[in-house]
């Protein structure tokens, strides 16, 4: 008997060179265990049909159905002048539709020859339309004969697995090499500790790929899929586990505030009460503060709930203690608006060393990239030396000159803007290392927090501020009903007349040189065949047309950064009535008299970003709008994920749609981490209950085992799952 491959095995040497090559180059799988791990993505049964009813358009197919006729036509070409071309035409039913598949030239000869009426076969292709008729063109076949010559094996379980597949590979390809690798599961080392596999009845990790792959009933299937997605919660949670008893080695300066200082000062000039989700916030923050290893917590806070004054009393407190916190912002024109609203909100407390500074102030220090020499200067100097608590900038706080004193805290605003080195290159800058306190305003729903930012406590602002104003969305459907886009410019004009402002924010700032780049966006943009809206023609059509005769100013990533200061402070001066942006004022921005925002192009936005910018409106005690234009049609996808939009103004209820619409593997961010999602099997949306029992049994383990030398299968599945790329992005978020 031929012995069986090891899971390391290369697949060049157990497949081939040329089907190897294509499963490296297509589908990332290089060993007999990544294989092993290509999971089906569904199964058809042997006796049930495909719906060829449902089949989507311009994807890569593969169906099980049956031959009801076919026809051979000869036709003349430019290549075959005397009438002797030759196409032969196949029609396959599955009794829910039907579908032409299309053979020409000399690829006709074997289907004509196999592909005879009553023939039942799986076909794999592209679905694309001719003649307003589905059809597959030189489609890969296989044909099922159920006769003696096929292995009782492959077709006793009636179920067919149709895995994740690629033009270059079919389905049945896969299968047949998975065929070969398959008793190589018996070598497969169980991460899960036996007591804990068994307390929930889990078959073995064997067992389950047997089952996933060569299943005989649909219990099967399940029994293997409850396993599979056990493993990849409880794997990946012992990973964020072990970073987290890693953080909790590492030693911190203890900061807690004095009982009569800078905070106590501060709380006691409030003219408002914090909301009770502030307060118990502050409380769990404090708590982390006063402990002797660095505090890592993300705070999430919808739009508009009071996270920069959490940030705020953090930092107060930190500074109490003798330290001083950093407040990185992903832009200069949020670096600038947090720096002036923590000066506006500290008064005199922010005037440290300054006449008519309060007895307990510090000062408050704004550093960007694009600063003069001589400010820039007296920043760093107000850094090295302690004069400055608190400082709030861009990423140049992150340049090796930038010293601190004796930096005890980092506040890191928007944390999906930041780069990975970014955040840990700023901890680098405290002599032990600082506390961590993260903020987004994107909500994310419980689970993906538990995956995403499993290393970080998690507190949550889910309560308005009093006196917040609700704001109302609508659907503009520029083309279906161009008189609702005239209304709308109408009613931006009637919030000007009663004294408030208005946002106009476009995809693009329109002085790109090559405006076809922005029309290879995606298919849905590739049918209207029109670049995306851009700030500097709108506003001048606005400006001319529909507002003639308010003031309308543009405010975009590329002006300079002292021309971008001053278009903000104008608007926030209200000497500015409509401000056309890009998406620069998506974050932080805060102009409580802006009222309206009117969003062109808004299925061009992502339904987190359309959630954020609508977040710049209703800052005040007057009501806010936001309208969502956009000319795809009704039945669209992209129309329903504005109608999401505009029907609830809860984040966590948006960022499910939001999630749900994205692939499963973005949530692990593998953008951000170079390699393909560790999740295939695991629904981050729907395995909450799996992911939160992973968490706690994983938290468990580790308290008892930081290296896990009692569970070497374990240890050997974390290497797996954390190769060098991946480690480096759990580590840094």
């Amino acid at each position: 008997m031929d012995p069986v491959p090891a899971l390391d095995e290369p697949l060049k040497k157990v497949l081939g060179p040329a089907t190897a090559k294509v499963m490296a180059e297509h589908l990332g799988l290089h060993t007999v265990g990544d294989l092993l791990h290509h999971y089906p993505r569904r199964y058809e049964e042997r006796g049930q049909l495909t719906h060829l009813a449902d089949l989507p358009m311009d994807e890569h197919v593969t169906v099980v159905a049956q031959v009801a006729d076919a026809r051979l036509h000869t036709f003349a070409s430019s290549r075959a002048p005397r009438g002797k071309g030759q196409r032969l035409e196949v029609t396959i039913t599955d009794g829910s539709g039907r579908l032409q598949l299309v053979f020409f030239g000399a690829g006709v000869h074997k289907p004509h020859k196999e592909l005879l009426p009553g023939t039942r076969a799986m076909f794999a292709g592209k679905v694309s339309v001719f003649n307003r008729r589905l059809q597959l063109a030189h489609p890969a076949y296989e044909l099922l004969r159920g006769d003696a010559e096929e292995t009782v094996e492959t077709w006793a379980g009636a179920l067919i697995p149709i895995y994740p597949a690629t033009a270059k590979l079919e389905s049945w390809k896969i299968g047949k090499a998975l065929q070969t690798v398959l008793p190589s599961a018996q070598e497969a080392a169980d991460p899960l500790p036996g007591p804990l596999r068994e307390g929930r009845g889990l078959v073995t990790l064997p067992e389950a790929l047997l089952k996933i792959h060569r299943p005989h009933t649909k219990a099967d299937i399940e029994e293997a899929r409850a396993r599979l997605k056990w493993d990849e919660a409880f794997v990946l949670q012992v990973a964020l586990a072990r970073r987290r008893h890693a953080d909790a080695q590492l030693p911190a300066v203890p900061r807690r505030p004095r009982p009569d200082g800078i905070l106590a000062a501060f709380d006691g000039r409030l003219p408002f009460t914090l909301t009770e989700g502030q307060r118990k916030v502050s409380e769990e923050i404090f708590a982390d503060l006063a402990t002797d290893h660095p505090m890592h917590r993300l705070l999430q806070g919808e739009v508009g709930s009071g996270k920069t004054m959490v940030a705020l009393r953090a930092m107060l407190a930190v500074v109490d203690a003798g330290g001083q916190a950093a407040m990185l912002a992903p832009t200069e024109v949020l670096a600038q608006q947090h720096h002036r609203s923590v000066i506006e909100m500290m008064g005199d407390l922010a005037q440290g060393g300054m006449l008519g500074g309060a007895d307990d102030a510090t000062k408050v220090v704004l550093l960007t990239g694009s600063m003069g020499a001589a400010a820039r200067r007296q920043a760093l100097l107000d850094l090295a030396t302690g004069e400055a608590g608190i400082v709030i900038g861009t990423h140049a706080l992150i340049e090796d000159k930038v010293q601190f004193h004796d930096l005890g805290l980092v506040v890191v605003d928007e944390q999906h803007r930041f780069g990975v080195e970014q955040r840990d290159a700023l901890r680098g800058k405290g002599k032990q290392p600082p506390h961590l306190l993260v903020m987004t305003a994107t909500p994310i729903p419980r689970t993906v927090a538990m995956t995403v930012f499993g290393d970080l406590e998690t507190s949550v602002l889910d309560q308005l501020p009093a006196g917040r104003s609700p704001i109302a969305s609508h659907v503009v459907p520029a083309a279906d009903k161009p008189h609702f886009l005239a209304r709308a410019w109408e009613r931006v004009r009637e919030e000007v007349e009663k004294g408030h402002q208005a946002y106009v924010v476009c995809p693009r700032i329109g002085d790109e040189e090559d405006g076809a780049k922005a029309k290879k966006k995606s298919p849905e943009d590739e049918a209207e065949k029109r670049p995306p809206l851009a700030v500097l023609d709108t506003a001048e059509q606005l400006a001319r047309g529909p507002l003639a005769g308010l003031r309308v100013d543009v405010l975009h990533g590329r002006m300079p950064p002292d021309d971008k200061d001053a278009v903000m402070r104008r608007f926030a001066a209200g000497e500015v009535d409509v401000l056309v942006a890009t998406t620069v004022i998506e974050v932080g921005v805060n102009v409580p008299n802006a009222t309206a925002m009117v969003i062109m192009d808004a299925d061009r936005f992502g339904v987190s970003q359309l959630h954020q910018l609508r977040g710049r409106v209703g800052r005040g005690s007057a009501p806010g709008l936001c309208l969502l234009v956009t000319e795809m049609p009704e039945a669209s996808p992209a129309r329903q994920r504005l109608n999401a939009v505009a029907s609830t103004l809860d984040g966590f209820e948006l960022s499910r749609i939001d999630l749900e619409q994205r692939r499963e593997g973005d949530v692990l961010g593998q953008a951000q981490s170079g390699t393909r999602s560790s999740l295939r099997m695991l629904a981050v949306i729907d395995d909450e209950e799996v992911i939160a029992e992973a968490r706690e049994e994983a938290a468990r383990i580790v308290a008892s085992d930081p290296d896990l030398e009692r569970l070497p299968a374990l240890r050997t599945a974390l290497d797996a799952l954390l190769d060098e790329e991946r480690e480096q992005y759990l580590e840094k978020g």
